[in-house]
C-alpha cells in the first residue's frame, strides 16, 4: 500500500515492501534477467542506510559460471568512476573554494592557457557541454604515452562553442581529472582514498590494476584481444587503460557493499565529509538550461523522468548503474557486468528502466 503524505496524494510504496524477499524488486530483477542474461546484485536505501538487496545470477560463462554474483563482488564501475571519484574530489575542491566552475580553465589552470580548452569551464566539464570532439580513440590519435595523450585532450579543436549542447564524452573526464589532480596536488587515486573513500569506510574500492587476490573477486568483462583472455580486475575502458588504469573517465572497481555507503553519505553526510551536502545540493538540480538530455553536474536526469522531480542517475558501460533522488530521500543501485556476455543494451536498459520506476515512481 502506498504511504498517504500530507495533501493526500499517494506517496511512493515504502522501501522495505518493494525489497522484501520475493517482494517487488526481487521478481522484477529476477524476471528481467532473464532478458538480459547475465547475473545481478541491487540494493535500495535512504538517509539512514541499506533498507533490502538482493542477487541473482552467476558472473560469467565457462570457469566463471561457478562463480555467483554477490554484495562482495568487485565489479569494474567503468563510467561510475566519474562519479565515485572524479565527482567527489571536485566537490571537495569546489567547497574549498578552489574549483570555480564558471571562469575559462585558461585564466586559472597554466597548461590550458592559450589551447582550445583554455575557454571552457568546469561547468561545462561536468555537464557534459564543452563542445570537446567526441572521438576518443586516444591511442590512435596521441599515441601511448600518457603526457602526449593528456597533451593531446587540452589541443585538440572544439566542434562546437561551449554551452550550446549537451553531448556526453568521456574526454571532458579526463580533462577534469588533469585539473583535479593538478588543483588537489596529487594523483586522483590518491585524492579519493583519502578524501572519500576510506573516510566512507570504502574498504574494497580502488582503482586497479587490482591484485591478484582481488582480481579474484572481480567479476569478469570482455575478452582482450591482444591476450585471448577475459579482463578481470583490469579496467575494461581503453583509455583508462591507456592512461594507466586511473583516469577521471573510468578505472575504479568497488562492491555493492561500498556503493552503498558512498549513497547513503550523500543523503545523510557524516560530520567528517562537510562539502558532501552543500556539493550534493548544488549537482543533483537541471543545469543545463533546457537542454536535452537534461544534467545535473556530472549526474544525469533520470531518463523518462522530468528534471524538476530530482531523479538523478548514472550508468557504466560494463552494466552498472545507480540513482538517487534527494527530494525523496531514496538511494538505488543495480550492477551486472552485462558486457561480459555482449554488448546488446536494450534488455538492460529496459530492466533500468523498471527498476527505476519502481523505486522512485
Amino acid at each position: 500500500m502506498n504511504e498517504e503524505p500530507p495533501g493526500g496524494e499517494p506517496g511512493p510504496v515504502p522501501l522495505a515492501v518493494l525489497a522484501a524477499p520475493g517482494g517487488e524488486l526481487d521478481r522484477l530483477v529476477s524476471d528481467g534477467l532473464r532478458a538480459v542474461g547475465a547475473g545481478a546484485v541491487w540494493a535500495v536505501g535512504d538517509a539512514g542506510g541499506t533498507r533490502g538487496r538482493g542477487r541473482r545470477g552467476v558472473l560469467g560463462e565457462g570457469r566463471y559460471a561457478r562463480l555467483e554474483a554477490d554484495h562482495d563482488t568487485l565489479y569494474d564501475l567503468a563510467s561510475l568512476t566519474k562519479i565515485i571519484a572524479l565527482w567527489p574530489c571536485a566537490g571537495v575542491l569546489r567547497q574549498a573554494g578552489r574549483l570555480p566552475l564558471d571562469r575559462p580553465l585558461g585564466d586559472y589552470w597554466p597548461a590550458a592557457a592559450g589551447r582550445p580548452a583554455g575557454v571552457v569551464t568546469a561547468r561545462h566539464l561536468l555537464t557534459h557541454t564543452a563542445g570537446m570532439p567526441l572521438r576518443t580513440n586516444f591511442e590512435a590519435l596521441y599515441g601511448r604515452d600518457r603526457a602526449a595523450v593528456r597533451a593531446g585532450v587540452l589541443a585538440a579543436p572544439l566542434h562546437r562553442p561551449p554551452g550550446t549542447a549537451v553531448e556526453y564524452t568521456d574526454r571532458a573526464a579526463v580533462l577534469l581529472g588533469h585539473l583535479v589532480e593538478h588543483l588537489g596536488g596529487a594523483p586522483l587515486g590518491e585524492l579519493a582514498e583519502r578524501q572519500v573513500w576510506r573516510p566512507l569506510g570504502m574498504a574494497d574500492t580502488r582503482f586497479g590494476p587490482l591484485a591478484p587476490d582481488e582480481a579474484a573477486r572481480a567479476a569478469p568483462t570482455e575478452c582482450d584481444e591482444a591476450t585471448g583472455a577475459h579482463l578481470r580486475g583490469i579496467v575494461h575502458d581503453p583509455s583508462a587503460r591507456l592512461l594507466g588504469g586511473v583516469s577521471g573517465n573510468a578505472g575504479a572497481f568497488s562492491t555493492a557493499r561500498d556503493l552503498e555507503r558512498f549513497l547513503t553519505a550523500l543523503l545523510d553526510p557524516p560530520s567528517a565529509l562537510p562539502w558532501v551536502a552543500p556539493w550534493a545540493a548544488e549537482s543533483l538540480r537541471e543545469q543545463t538550461g533546457g537542454l536535452a538530455p537534461a544534467r545535473g553536474l556530472s549526474w544525469l536526469c533520470a531518463p523518462g523522468t522530468d528534471p524538476a522531480e530530482g531523479t538523478f542517475v548514472h550508468y557504466g558501460f560494463t552494466g552498472t548503474g545507480i540513482w538517487i533522488s534527494l527530494r525523496l530521500g531514496r538511494w538505488a543501485l543495480l550492477l551486472t557486468n552485462k558486457v561480459h556476455y555482449n554488448r546488446e543494451l536494450q534488455p538492460l536498459t529496459d530492466l533500468r528502466n523498471a527498476f527505476r520506476r519502481a523505486v522512485f515512481g
